[in-house]
């Protein structure tokens, strides 16, 4: 079995002979059983010297605007749930003692139901796909599956199904991942690079209650753009002055961020972002003028890390928002090895265009006035996030369906490794499916007794927290 510390070993053989016919690659892939058993993956049980929960949550405060770390914390104690969503350094230090077969892929990091969604691509359709890439970073394509099915089986507590019912939603994932990476390991490349799934793809499979629901919320997103349908909600007009309004502490201007030095400086850091663009989304860009900045609270694990929305206007006083959102080290890199990229907010737009099939087109990244590396895209564009609250036992279902499907065509993407890692999953046994079953219902029980930890060390007063109205 192949733990984090035998990774760049196990990979090697797979690329060092250079495997370049179908039938080598899947050879390679069939070996793999007899090293790393499929059944393998199913083990959980917290390792002896696993530190403290409390400790690593702790620790990756570290850089973050301490006055907004009590919100990350407030958060996360809503439930287990949105523990697990904030947890993803936590997750990652236990998957690196868990059992892999060296295939590295790259990979999501934070790869939780919560962060796949539709949105609309630059031609204006509706595409379901993982959007969010922070941790983004080459790793083992065991790691997100398992990040992926542990999610639903706490998702599926959270709206009071069974065991039973979460293992087995856990275990559709993992099937439709299995399945879908073995038809992605045989079309051709440039067929994986243009494949996505659609909204109508999506409509077609649902109940019909839901495609009901799923139109008119579809309707609702793209009967402008994002930033038309923001702007009544985040903007207005002060001192006859076009601002973003504050609603702190989730919205809030600094100090001085109207003062001549300081706009110059944020000018000067979007004319930088400005240059990391394709020459045609440049030229667009240029048809707005910056109008005003202000810090956002964004997510369950990024609070605390600098988030700041820039309001643009065109001559015809069109807005446009963007997002300037902070991207530290990948909770991935300590136990994967470190990105290629030393800009880390090169390394999340790179990891995402290598992963989505479309990706907006004001990505990009900059370095802050302040040091932290940034990345760029636009606040919200048509983006439909999964209402799991209202999910029944069949949605749920399907959803996790819908998620292993994405994640296979992600991961197939740009990687030759596809037909190996199919090849080891195989068509004719379900023992990886049962094993992500158990793999997710024992590291579930793990995150709710890591919960319960914060918990404890939010009523010790260890850890302050602020809760939302």
């Amino acid at each position: 079995m192949k733990h984090v510390n035998e990774i760049s070993k196990a990979a090697t053989p797979v690329h060092a002979i250079h495997i370049v016919s179908p039938n080598e690659r899947k050879a390679a892939g069939k070996a793999l059983r007899d090293k790393v058993p499929r059944i393998a993956h199913g083990g959980w049980k917290a390792f002896k010297d696993r530190p403290s929960p409390v400790d690593i949550l702790k620790k990756s405060d570290v850089g973050r605007m301490k006055e907004l770390v009590p919100i990350r914390y407030g958060r996360m104690l809503q439930s287990p749930f949105a523990f697990y969503r904030g947890s993803a350094g936590l997750m990652a230090s236990d998957l690196a003692r868990t059992p892999n077969t060296g295939l590295i892929v790259q990979a999501c990091g934070d790869c939780h139901l919560m962060n796949f969604g539709g949105f609309a691509t630059p031609e204006r359709n509706i595409i379901f796909d993982i959007n969010d890439f922070d941790e983004t970073s080459p790793a083992p394509w065991e790691w997100d599956v398992k990040r992926l099915v542990a999610s639903m089986v706490l998702a599926a507590r959270s709206i009071g199904l069974s065991d039973r019912k979460g293992r087995e939603c856990a275990e559709i994932a993992a099937r439709s991942y299995r399945e879908h990476m073995c038809e992605y390991s045989q079309m051709d490349p440039l067929r994986v690079w243009y494949a996505n799934i659609s909204a109508e793809d999506i409509i077609g499979i649902v109940p019909p209650a839901v495609q009901k629901r799923l139109r008119k919320r579809i309707a609702k997103v793209t009967s402008g753009t994002g930033s038309e349908l923001d702007f009544p909600k985040l903007a207005g007009s002060v001192g006859g002055q076009t601002r973003i309004t504050d609603q702190p502490p989730l919205i809030f201007h600094p100090e001085n961020f109207h003062a001549p030095e300081t706009w110059a400086q944020i000018e000067n850091v979007l004319h930088a972002y400005r240059e990391t663009l394709a020459e045609d989304r440049r030229i667009l860009l240029d048809r707005y003028r910056i109008v005003d900045v202000a810090i956002k609270v964004v997510g369950v694990g990024s609070v605390g890390r600098l988030c700041s929305i820039v309001l643009l206007m065109s001559e015809g006083d069109d807005p446009l928002f963007l997002q300037c959102k902070e991207a530290g080290e990948s909770v991935l890199e300590p136990y994967a090895g470190k990105s290629i990229y030393k800009h880390h907010g090169e390394r999340v737009v790179m990891g995402q265009r290598l992963m989505q099939p479309a990706s907006d087109i004001f990505l990009g990244w900059v370095t802050s006035r302040t040091g932290q590396s940034l990345y760029v895209r636009q606040l919200r564009d048509a983006k439909i996030k999964p209402l799991v609250e209202t999910f029944d036992a069949e949605v749920l279902e399907l959803y996790g369906m819908i998620c292993g499907w994405v994640l296979a065509r992600a991961h197939s993407k740009v990687s030759e490794l596809s037909s190996t890692i199919s090849a080891y999953l195989g068509t004719s046994s379900d023992d990886f499916d049962k094993a992500m079953g158990k793999f997710a219902l024992a590291y579930a029980d793990q995150a709710e007794h890591d919960y319960d930890a914060l918990k404890a060390a939010v009523k010790k007063g260890k850890i302050e927290i602020f809760q939302e109205a």
